[in-house]
């Protein structure tokens, strides 16, 4: 796949989905899961299927739309009006709202959460830009909406270094707690002796309820994958990993989206050899933890990921110069890519 192959992915997922009347996006984030959400995205397909919808109506499982505390939530987009977001859904609600907006071309009087409450209207969604909105696992939807275009620039428009400076320029920081300048932990790693270089993205979080990097990788996770590419790029590295707190509730689930979506890109050309038919090689393999709190300090997560004790040690030597392995390695948060 190249960048012309990117775009002829784009037109034609944007195409398909305007063939249908309405989109019903159900959210199926852990926190809507916990509450149901599953039943109801069941009971959503089961009600268009018997009406013989399937043609004109389309039901989306996606990540997180933010207010977990009001799921299960479905998101309405039908062809000419403006979009409704249906709260606290129930399998037998479900089920009216396809009667209501397909058969009756009406929406429900009751479990609406207006859109342009403050909640929604004083936030600029960023990193979640697409949770809510696609397909959390495919990879078609998250092209249609710009994915992988960034990586493909960096390829072809930019050399190593002047990526690295732009994540400079931009004053990026760390978001894994500390705040340290990104561009200059990846200048370090770029300019450190050629040879095996690695980038992580720490997806451990040990801190009780902090589920940011999970709701980041189950919500859109191609946009994870194109930001370690960029990072292997810009800094010489081939390889990369995920690691993943096996403590999480549902850590399985999650690893197998993630493994789906890794060898969707690998099929097109998106990681592997040759990535988008340039000279680049990147491949992602995903490492899960055992739980164990230690494992989100960054040297301790090295030695768990090389098969050792989770045990920190003391620095200096800093990852970016002696990481996995004894490599130089770049280690971000997960948000930070």
């Amino acid at each position: 796949m190249n960048r012309q192959d990117l775009h002829l992915m784009a037109d034609a997922e944007l195409e398909r989905q305007q063939t249908f009347d309405c989109r019903l996006l159900c959210c199926t984030s852990t926190p809507c899961l916990a509450v149901g959400a599953q039943k109801v995205y069941d009971s959503l397909q089961a009600a268009v299927a018997a009406k013989g919808l399937n043609a004109r109506v389309e039901t989306v499982s996606t990540g997180c739309m933010g207010p977990c505390s009001r799921g299960p939530m479905i998101r309405v987009q039908h062809a000419g009006a403006e979009d409704l977001l249906y709260e606290r859904v129930t399998p037998a609600l479900a089920q009216e709202i396809v009667d209501k907006h397909l058969c009756q071309q009406t929406h429900l009087e009751k479990n609406i959460l207006p859109l342009d409450t403050p909640f929604f209207t004083r936030q600029k969604k960023v990193v979640l830009a697409n949770s809510g909105l696609i397909d959390k696992e495919s990879l078609e939807a998250y092209v249609a909406r710009g994915g992988y275009t960034a990586l493909g620039k960096a390829l072809r428009e930019m050399t190593p270094q002047e990526v690295c400076d732009e994540i400079s320029n931009s004053g990026l920081r760390g978001r894994g707690g500390a705040g340290y300048p990104a561009g200059l932990k990846w200048n370090l790693v770029r300019k450190a002796p050629e040879g095996q270089k690695y980038v992580i993205a720490n997806c451990d979080e040990g801190d009780p309820g902090a589920y940011m990097d999970r709701t980041l990788v189950e919500s859109d996770p191609h946009r994870l994958l194109e930001g370690m590419a960029i990072a292997g790029y810009a800094v010489g590295a081939s390889q990369g990993y995920i690691f993943v707190r096996g403590g999480y509730p549902g850590a399985e689930r999650r690893l197998n989206q993630l493994e789906r979506v890794i060898r969707a890109a690998e099929r097109n050309g998106l990681l592997g050899g040759r990535v988008l038919d340039s000279n680049f090689t990147f491949r992602i393999d995903i490492r899960l933890g055992a739980g164990a709190f230690v494992c989100g300090e960054e040297t301790a997560l090295m030695k768990s990921i090389m098969g050792r004790r989770a045990q920190p040690v003391p620095r200096p030597p800093y990852p970016a110069q002696s990481g996995l392995w004894g490599q130089p390695t770049l280690l971000n948060n997960v948000e930070t890519f």
